[in-house]
């Protein structure tokens, strides 16, 4: 009892007892995982987020027993017993209590359970959409909660980093007016202003850039963003970014910065240390040798060119290519292999793949008859060498993509943490489809050089950009931003905004960096993608609490829904139904 004459419902965890407390009595209390009824005696698993304690019901009490037969799994109990050094023979070296057990002397129900859809257990084969629908029973797996476990400790181990180097934790808001900024918004529709909305933030890109102007040099905050894009394995519609921002840096103070934020978390939360100094790579270099702008180099495989070797014979293939790269693996690949990375390679837009074979010392290809002489490519006994040919952009993202996958088939991949800079971006691209040049990260991005050449020539423009990436997966981008006005008014013009459309839509900001506006810079990383990685997990779903469905669907919650004729009234909204 405690002072107030109320039972204790729990003094220890279901993780917490060992030898030690043998022969001390304690109460716990949790969720039934196991029940073992062998009769006479009754053992059950009990089970809450920091372990598993075995109780016992023994023959000695029958009233105990009678009624602990009673139970279903889930219930949730409170148990008092005596702690007992179970029997060597009985002991679990898996278990942090394998050790013991915990004679029960009284027990009362807390709360009992529908029968589960599932059992709750570890190695669960259940349907995701059904984990989803039931979500909080399949957190209450030890697999599942060391992911929350772990992103709290994450989280922690950041703040502790950021507020160590003199930086300020401050919340921007997240109904924010609607702008262009790649992906479609959330549009809230304002109640106070009808036919006028709120745009849900993507980022807090705008807020934090104009919160050094305001005089917060060094800012960051775990800003929840919303886009309504749609979705795959490493993207929802919501998602958290540890989002940073300093005053008067270069891209070096954001390189260091970065870094030791990430070895710190690292470290503190599952005491490795990653490789160092994290490698700096320019992103044209990136393309051309790994055929991605998130390469994953713990794989060693590089594309190389062969254009020059590839012209030397009379083969058209090769003659009518602008360009003929490719990969050499130290494996005597099969046909049937070939094919199979073939198919991979023509899903992303190559032509199709060719290759060249040493084995024994004897060059074989399907080109062979058209050179005098195979010598050229420079293929070693026992290498395979796999070949595309046509446009740089019908070359590069294919090989990059074979890379992975013979990387990954292989087993050619390292340990470890291996993060990256990916730097130098160009800060424009050309949209085909669109006919118009669009900002390759965001268009609010300082050029390496001078902006004579903007206007006439943007896609040489190289701006002072950058992303960090770690294992394959970009973690986050960032970026040394405008802070002269003029120079952003002529960025915009570049992507067809007339100073009028500027004005219309980023004029608030335009008016803040005319107020004395400092040079900024800064960098938003993944929070989700960050906890999934190093939990080890294949999707940021599993770091989510309730996350949605590829369609956009909560089905623990049943979201989206309908609202009221009222609600819609009072907004002053109707919905038209399609015709």
């Amino acid at each position: 009892m405690d002072k107030g004459g109320n039972k204790v419902l729990r003094d220890v965890n279901c993780g917490e007892l060992r030898v030690k407390d043998e022969g001390e009595v304690f109460t716990l209390a949790g969720w039934v995982r196991k029940i073992r009824d062998h009769g006479e005696i009754i053992f059950i698993d009990l089970w809450d987020r920091y372990g598993v304690t075995q109780v016992v019901f023994s023959p000695e009490d029958l009233k105990l027993r009678e009624r602990a037969k009673k139970l279903g799994l889930e219930w949730v109990i409170r148990v008092k017993g005596k702690v007992k050094k179970r029997p060597k023979e009985m002991v679990n070296p898996e278990l942090g209590t394998g050790e013991i057990e915990l004679v029960v002397s009284e027990f009362d129900i807390l709360n009992k359970s529908e029968v589960p859809p599932f059992v709750v257990k570890e190695d669960l084969k259940a349907e995701w959409e059904l984990r989803l629908k039931y979500r909080y029973l399949d957190i209450r797996r030890d697999m599942v909660m060391r992911g929350f476990v772990l992103r709290h400790q994450l989280m922690q181990k950041a703040r502790e980093f950021l507020n160590n180097k003199g930086f300020l934790e401050v919340e921007t808001p997240v109904l924010a007016r609607s702008t262009p900024e790649g992906a479609r918004d959330f549009l809230v529709p304002s109640r106070m202003h009808p036919g006028n909305f709120y745009s849900l933030a993507q980022s807090p890109q705008l807020y934090k850039q104009i919160l050094m102007i305001a005089g917060f040099d060094r800012y960051y905050q775990f800003a929840r963003c919303f886009r309504d894009e749609d979705m795959r394995g490493d993207r929802q519609l919501e998602h958290t970014q540890i989002d940073i921002e300093m005053a008067y840096p270069d891209c070096e103070d954001i390189y260091e910065l970065g870094e030791g934020l990430m070895v710190y978390i690292v470290e503190g939360a599952l005491g490795e240390k990653p490789v160092t100094p994290f490698p700096r790579i320019p992103y044209k270099e990136s393309m051309e040798k790994y055929g991605t702008d998130k390469p994953d180099i713990r794989n060693p495989l590089i594309i190389e060119d062969y254009t020059q070797i590839a012209k030397s014979g009379e083969f058209d293939i090769f003659n009518k290519s602008d360009v003929t790269r490719g990969i050499k693996i130290k494996k005597l690949l099969t046909r049937k292999e070939i094919d199979n990375f073939e198919r991979v390679v023509q899903d992303v837009g190559a032509k199709g793949l060719l290759y060249l074979i040493n084995e024994g010392g004897k060059l074989r290809a399907p080109f062979a008859k058209y050179f005098k002489d195979l010598d050229g490519f420079g293929v070693v006994r026992g290498e395979t060498l796999l070949l595309i040919s046509g446009k740089t952009s019908e070359v590069l993202e294919p090989l990059g993509v074979l890379r992975n996958e013979l990387g990954e088939k292989f087993e050619l991949l390292t340990d470890g943490w291996r993060f990256l800079w990916v730097t130098d971006f160009p800060i424009f691209k050309w949209n085909e489809e669109e006919n118009i040049w669009t900002p390759s990260h965001h268009i609010f991005t300082q050029s390496v050089g001078d902006l004579d050449k903007v206007e006439d020539d943007p896609g040489k423009v190289i701006g002072k950009l950058y992303d960090l990436v770690l294992n394959g997966v970009e973690l986050g981008s960032g970026s040394i931003r405008n802070h002269d006005p003029g120079v952003q008014k002529r960025l915009l013009r570049v992507i067809g905004m007339t100073d009028e459309e500027a004005e219309e839509r980023f004029g608030f900001l335009l008016r803040a960096l005319s107020y004395g506006a400092p040079p900024h810079g800064g960098i938003a990383l993944g929070f989700d993608r960050i906890c999934r990685l190093l939990a080890g997990l294949e999707s940021i779903t599993e770091v989510m609490t309730f996350p949605k469905t590829l369609t956009g669907v909560g089905l623990m919650e049943e979201s989206p829904s309908t609202v009221s004729e009222e609600d819609l009234k009072e907004l002053k909204l109707e919905i038209k139904k399609d015709e």
